[in-house]
């Protein structure tokens, strides 16, 4: 708005100034607006705005002993002057944040007592006012326009103008008039000031109820909200109801026991035992033993009868963690028990029953432990009726924060150790890191960090090579068999297709949400569509 330098009253002026202080939506910059365009007048010397709120500093605020009511009074809260003299310090008593002038008292307190406006013409020859304000004469102040500020009949405050020539007639009422519009200016603003607070406190709240529904929806320990995680999870619940063995494939320490604990918990076998098995930590020795037990005297250490994990588990859950480790005279007498559902302990003769569910682990990969001998391809298959491949920490980073929160929270109660503060800079640093030895190396560095840490902030001592290395060229090299260690485009497109195919048919054709194939997949619907048509793939029938 362009400067008034004009001392003679403008209603055009008053008017703009009006209109533009209606449309602000903070009641700091709707007064500080209305201080400097009253402050653009030649013949103002100070403009104020007091209004009311709670006593705060009643023990310190020298008016205390006029003060007729210490619960509330009038606080300064927007102010200007222009002095006369180059050091202005005639007015800058009027223009302090801690100023508090009692209701009643002086001439501004006298106006929110009374809630009537007041206006006073010659104060160079009214002794008690220059008394009040002794800084009047000094900046040639004559006119003082005192009008109250409320809105739907609440006193909000005053409004205060001193000016060095008197007020011509046509001014006067505009005073009030000025008063009216900010109090509605100022309801106005305060309102948007609470619609604003409402939704910071709202979407915060939002924030804290989305953490708890993630957490809620986390199965178990598998915690995370990535794509990689809620495909593993959709295959929990496409097995976990039925008697299927199930193969868990993935490196160590990407939390296989953990996918085979939660099909466990969701599968109809719940209220029987799970029994874990190690393969790779059985003697040779003692496999079938273990395994199936034994009776008195069936070796030289068997001293009494001894029932063996298939038996333990009757009625469960085999988890046999590490399957790549198992004999291969072992593997025979296995897939035995998973294709007869029978078994007999060392040294027994008496057949018994294995009504026991099997799910299997391994870091290896069988397929080329069948063609190394290593592995028989029979149990290979029986046991891959449904492969669930567990991917590694790099594989679903987006999941690193929650997981972080997990495991502090975990090692707080643990360890016994004040909780510590997890950064954004930390979380960072744990994203960037290339987690070699995936959730399980993810929890060790934690555990050890929220030891130093002493309940301050988390430092994570990781490599320095902070970045993930270049994956292999999966390209063939030169001399490879066609069939052997690439496939042709044709082949790659033929194999693409049956796969697509193949996971439509287990969704039984569902194409989005909970179990579909796009989730399945890992894939976004239109996605799915997409290259259904392109393959010309269509729903029998349709």
């Amino acid at each position: 708005m362009e400067a008034n330098t004009d001392s003679r009253f403008d209603p055009n002026f008053a008017t703009r100034l009006l209109l533009d202080i209606a449309h602000e939506q903070s009641v700091e910059q709707l007064l500080q607006k209305l201080i400097r365009s009253a402050m653009e007048r030649s013949d103002m010397a100070c403009v104020q705005v007091w209004l009311v709120d709670k006593g705060d500093r009643c023990s310190v605020c020298p008016q205390r002993l006029k003060c007729p009511n210490q619960t509330c009074c009038l606080h300064w809260v927007a102010g200007g002057g222009r002095s006369l003299s180059d050091s202005g310090s005639g007015v800058r008593r009027y223009d302090d944040p801690t100023a508090r002038l009692p209701l009643g008292v002086g001439l501004v307190g006298k106006v929110a007592a009374t809630g009537q406006q007041l206006i006073l013409r010659g104060l160079d020859k009214m002794p008690d006012v220059l008394a009040e304000f002794d800084w009047l004469e000094q900046e040639h102040v004559r006119g003082f326009n005192g009008s109250p500020i409320t809105f739907k009949g609440e006193l909000l405050g005053v409004s205060v103008a001193f000016v060095r020539e008197d007020m011509p007639d046509e001014a006067l009422p505009w005073g009030q008039i000025f008063a009216d519009h900010i109090g509605t200016a100022i309801a106005n603003a305060r309102a948007f000031e609470e619609i604003q607070r409402l939704k910071a406190q709202l979407e915060q709240q939002n924030t804290y109820l989305q953490e708890e529904v993630v957490e809620a929806k986390a199965f178990g320990d598998l915690v995370g909200q990535s794509a990689a995680l809620r495909q593993i999870i959709s295959q929990i619940d496409l097995v976990a109801p039925t008697e299927a063995s199930v193969l868990i494939l993935g490196e160590t320490g990407t939390g296989k026991d953990l996918v085979a604990h939660e099909i466990y918990r969701r599968s109809q076998r719940k209220d029987n035992p799970m029994v874990r098995v190690n393969c790779a930590s059985i003697p040779k020795e003692l496999f079938e033993s273990e395994f199936f037990g034994h009776v008195k005297g069936a070796f030289t250490s068997a001293i009494k009868d001894r029932p063996g994990r298939f038996e333990t588990a009757e009625g469960g859950t085999l988890f046999l963690d590490e399957i790549g480790e198992l004999p291969m005279e072992m593997q025979g007498k296995l897939l035995r028990v998973l294709q007869e559902k029978r078994y007999e302990r060392v040294g027994d003769d008496r057949t018994r029953q294995a009504n026991v569910r099997v799910i299997a682990a391994t870091n290896r990969d069988l397929k080329k432990e069948v063609a190394a001998g290593r592995f028989r391809e029979d149990l290979y298959y029986r046991l891959h009726v449904f492969p669930i491949h567990v991917t590694t920490l790099k594989e679903r980073k987006d999941d690193i924060p929650l997981l972080a929160k997990h495991f502090i929270d975990l090692s707080v109660k643990e360890l016994r150790c004040p909780k510590p503060r997890l950064t954004r800079a930390a979380v960072a640093r744990l994203q960037n890191y290339d987690w070699p030895g995936n959730v399980r190396e993810l929890r060790n560095v934690i555990e050890r960090a929220v030891i130093l840490a002493r309940g301050g902030s988390l430092f994570f001592d990781l490599p320095a090579t902070d970045s993930a290395p270049p994956p292999a060229s999966s390209a063939p090299h030169l001399g490879a068999k066609v069939g052997s260690e690439y496939f042709t485009e044709a082949e790659m497109q033929r194999r693409e297709r049956e796969n697509l195919i193949a996971v439509l048919e287990r969704s039984r054709w569902k194409i989005k949400g909970l179990n579909g194939a796009a989730e399945l997949l890992g894939v976004k619907p239109t996605t799915l569509l997409s290259r259904m048509k392109k393959m010309g793939i269509k729903r029998p029938g349709k």
